[in-house]
């Protein structure tokens, strides 16, 4: 985790406001939030997440005895998976009825916080794993807020969000965080199998069974898949573009050695085996068009 250059205690180290301002300009330091830098040679290693942890702990100094880090940080700093959230402001939620506003770098919010809406992750006060995935399903478009919702379920396997949505009472966007809660599944183990349930779902696709373990007739282990039709007999594989493609020439090679011989074991169970990609989530009737081809070939 990278801790940002914070203007007071670089001062406070004997850094003066002239060589504050000459690093600056020479991009040297990059500003990440106001009174918050990075050199320039740490930022270019940073991705978009980890920008945000960064500025994440940039806030967190000026954080009120009553505020905690919520929203998309909030999932940030617990772990959860993020896909395609607006990351540019920081989210902090003030334990207050009023007083909502927005900068350029930060968002506040403004909303009553329970004494278990609140915990201390990695040394920043930030909204529980329930709270911040109903606050998130009550803002975000269901894409984003299942994403995150199916990880933190994943994440924590006992997570109950029903005595949040229920305190929760009449607030704004509530009545589609009940809807997405009723959509989580933590046995999806990525952002694409998430992504692929809900394409599923929007199609009127009969629902898979996720997970599941498949073995030989003697009990043998043979995989675990992401999804599986056992009438008539598919299996479903959603393949993320980056899990071949990083790494030495030769480790990429394995993998995609040891994954055919893996679908090669599932096919000589007498099954189908559809794969899709990231880019045919966006397309999904390509991939509707080969499951119904599978379906044919193993009715025959």
């Amino acid at each position: 985790m990278v801790d940002p250059i914070l203007r007071s205690a670089a001062l406070a180290s004997g850094t003066t406001e002239a060589e504050l301002r000459q690093a600056l300009r020479t991009g040297e330091l990059q500003r990440i939030a106001p009174g918050a830098y990075l050199y320039r040679t740490v930022l270019e290693t940073l991705d978009a997440t980890e920008l945000h942890r960064a500025r994440i702990r940039a806030v967190r100094c000026a954080l009120g005895s009553r505020a905690a880090i919520s929203h998309v940080s909030a999932a940030i700093v617990h772990g959860f998976d993020v896909w395609d959230a607006d990351l540019s402001r920081v989210h902090l939620t003030h334990n207050r009825a009023t007083g909502a506003r927005r900068t350029t770098h930060l968002h506040s919010h403004a909303a009553l916080l329970a004494v278990d809406d609140v915990e201390i992750v990695d040394g920043v006060p930030v909204t529980s794993a329930a709270r911040t995935v109903v606050d998130l399903a009550r803002t975000l478009p269901p894409e984003q807020a299942v994403v995150i919702g199916d990880s933190a379920m994943r994440m924590h396997p006992a997570l109950d969000l029903r005595a949040v949505l229920d305190a929760a009472g009449s607030r704004a966007g509530i009545a589609a965080a009940r809807r997405i809660a009723g959509l989580l599944d933590g046995r999806s183990e990525s952002p694409g199998e998430s992504l692929s349930r809900l394409r599923m779902r929007e199609a009127g696709t009969r629902p898979p069974e996720l997970q599941h373990e498949l073995r030989t007739p003697a009990g043998l282990f043979v995989a675990r898949v992401d999804f599986f039709w056992e009438d008539p007999g598919i299996v479903g594989e959603f393949d993320g573009m980056g899990k071949y493609g990083s790494g030495a020439p030769g480790v990429a090679a394995d993998v995609v050695r040891r994954e055919k011989l893996r679908e090669d074991a599932i096919r000589e169970l007498g099954l189908e085996v559809v794969r899709w990609t990231w880019a045919e989530l966006f397309r999904f009737d390509v991939v509707l068009e080969r499951l119904a081809r599978a379906a044919e070939r193993a009715r025959r």
